[in-house]
């Protein structure tokens, strides 16, 4: 499909581990955006199912978000320190951590479905797929789009067939999508501009956008659309955690239901910044900054999906109890803008806005002033 064409130019970034979720995507999707669903740790049964549950509810393109396979051995010296660092933390917590060992999340198995499914929109993240998996997909009449994060990794995507490009700046919460854990510092519009001069592709712009401001700065810029992924984390139809939807919203201005300023200023100081961290995956992440970030952050090895399958049953544990200290808390860096507002309602807002903010720009550089 051609981003050009969405109503709104708005993509909905996949939220693999929950927040992501069909309703999510048939809402965006149907407001005529861009909603995605996050193939990242489902089943790849529970893919196809929902992909099924999309296509019965819209007829709206949506698109799925397949994670390219780690490459590498990680130093599994180091991978046992950390398990041995975290030992007390499961004790507390009453469970036996997960065992760190290397999966490729269903790779074949989801390939084969979004191909036989002929999803119109496939992105990847953590990598750049062979010339062979992105001709295959898009044999099956599908658009594909590459997570990047450096001009390089753009022209290495455009010279591998990719249809367009998702780039994702530092601001960005959740992982860190470019085809190495340690590359990509950029933050997104120097990002756009170098991969826009690099190569000719259309480019999804994204990291750090909640608002309609923020959309139009990246439109201007000569993005085809932006993504959002910790706007959306609020939304009615998100699968976010209760835990990590109140760490979110933290920032929200004080109601009669909320506090008094005071209690508003004492709760800033719980989860006040967003950092990067592999202390919960052994990939780089942006997340609010709780007590877990802050104690291990430093000892954490670059070792996914390793330690992913290590901490897994500390976070599921936090997620059963409300415990936000041992959460993967995923936000970007303008988070305190997000709104608790239902999915369709937000693309509208997103878009009104963005117009708004487009049509100020342009009464500052009349047409035929000099």
């Amino acid at each position: 499909m051609e981003l050009s064409a969405l109503p709104h130019p708005i993509v909905q970034a996949p939220l693999a581990g929950g927040p992501s979720t069909p309703e999510l995507a048939v809402a965006v999707s149907g407001a005529g955006g861009l909603g995605f669903l996050a193939a990242g740790y489902r089943a790849p049964g529970d893919l196809d199912a929902e992909i099924a549950f999309v296509r019965e509810r819209t007829d709206a393109p949506f698109g799925v978000n397949l994670f390219v396979p780690s490459p590498g051995e990680p130093d599994r010296a180091a991978v046992e320190a950390y398990a041995a660092r975290l030992r007390p933390e499961a004790d507390r917590s009453g469970v036996t951590l997960g065992v760190p060992a290397y999966d490729d999340d269903g790779w074949e198995d989801k390939l084969a479905i979004v191909v036989a499914r002929r999803v119109p929109v496939v992105s990847f993240t953590f990598g750049l797929p062979s010339r062979e998996v992105i001709a295959r997909v898009r044999a099956a009449g599908t658009s594909v789009l590459v997570t990047v994060t450096t001009p390089e990794e753009a022209v290495a995507a455009a010279e591998a067939g990719a249809d367009g490009l998702v780039a994702q700046g530092i601001e960005a919460g959740g992982h860190r999508g470019g085809f190495r854990d340690d590359a990509g510092d950029l933050g997104l519009l120097a990002l756009l501009r170098l991969v826009l001069r690099a190569t000719p592709l259309p480019v999804v712009a994204s990291g750090g956008i909640a608002d309609g401001e923020g959309v139009a700065a990246v439109l201007a810029a000569g993005a085809v659309a932006a993504q959002l992924g910790t706007a959306f984390l609020r939304t009615p139809e998100a699968g976010t955690n209760p835990a990590h939807r109140a760490a979110l919203t933290a920032h929200d201005r004080p109601t009669p239901e909320t506090g008094t300023p005071a209690a508003h200023r004492e709760a800033l100081t719980a989860y006040d910044r967003t950092e990067i961290t592999r202390a919960f995956t052994g990939r780089r992440a942006r997340g609010l900054v709780n007590r877990f970030l802050r104690e291990h952050s430093a000892a954490a090895p670059p070792a996914y999906p390793h330690i992913h399958h290590l901490t897994a049953p500390l976070r599921a544990a936090a997620r059963k109890s409300g415990d936000p200290d041992m959460l993967n808390l995923w936000a970007g860096q303008t988070y305190p803008l997000t709104e608790e507002l239902p999915a369709a309602d937000l693309v509208h807002r997103l878009s009104t806005d963005a117009r708004a903010a487009l049509a100020r720009a342009a009464r500052r550089y009349p047409t035929g002033n000099p």
